[in-house]
């Protein structure tokens, strides 16, 4: 992500011999023209790379710290040089502290701001205080789903917003609908997630549509796609401990 200079005068006092030495952070209108230079840099970048790609989805392309260019394709991240004579599609590590950069970064980039989530498109179940909150995407199909919900369960002062999000097959679709027109939601899709119960057939107005768009305006790839209120996001069901670690 670029850099961007707006920093207040910085005062640093040395002493040399006696004499007191002032430095100041570069200047507003200097750091301002510098940011403006990266932005051309990065546009230039952008450019030659979609004409060399033949116009792949790019959603940004940001200069870094370490000399490359980070270009972001959807959710995904590769690496190129100004010219982009070379690309690493692959795993950017810090030799030094082995931490994974790219992970970092794409785990930065898919942070929502939880409470600007259309909760209209979902339904919500409370247990205990409900003080702790997250946001799931799940199929009604999704194995891994279910998994999950039985580690919900074992959580209490909890709300959990479930966004229904129809991707694995027609079958999928005609479980939302049914979940959604269900007089209690949520304990009807808990009776199907946990016990197998099957939902009866219910006919009303679903909006599978704007569940599906919401998704994948979202990137969310998989099910289920789990939502923190500190804006993080996990693909996958996690076990219980790291579902406690992540709502502390």
């Amino acid at each position: 992500m670029f850099k961007r200079f707006f920093m207040s005068m910085l005062w640093v006092v040395a002493s040399l011999c006696g004499t007191i030495v002032f430095a100041q952070a570069t200047p507003p209108v200097v750091a301002a023209a510098a940011a403006t230079a990266e932005d051309a840099k990065a546009a230039a970048v952008q450019k030659l790379f979609a004409e060399r790609f033949n116009n792949p989805p790019i959603v940004g392309v940001r200069s870094t710290p370490y000399g490359l260019y980070e270009v972001q394709l959807g959710s995904d991240l590769v690496y190129t040089d100004e010219q982009v004579n070379f690309v690493l599609d692959g795993t950017l590590i810090d030799a030094k502290t082995r931490r994974d950069i790219t992970r970092e970064r794409q785990d930065e980039l898919a942070k929502v701001p939880f409470e600007q989530l259309p909760f209209e498109l979902a339904f919500k179940q409370v247990r205990g205080d409900g003080s702790r909150k997250l946001a799931i995407f799940e199929d009604p199909n999704c194995g891994y789903c279910k998994s999950l919900r039985k580690s919900l369960g074992e959580i209490d002062n909890l709300t959990v917003y479930t966004f229904p999000y129809p991707i694995l097959s027609p079958d999928s679709t005609q479980k939302v609908k049914n979940i959604w027109c269900a007089k209690d939601r949520a304990e009807t899709w808990d009776a199907w997630m946990l016990k197998g119960v099957v939902p009866p057939t219910v006919d009303c107005e679903v909006p599978v549509d704007k569940m599906v768009a919401l998704g994948q305006k979202l990137m969310v790839r998989g099910t289920p796609a789990i939502f923190f209120a500190d804006g993080s996001r996990v693909g996958g069901a996690i076990p219980k401990e790291e579902l406690e670690k992540r709502l502390k």
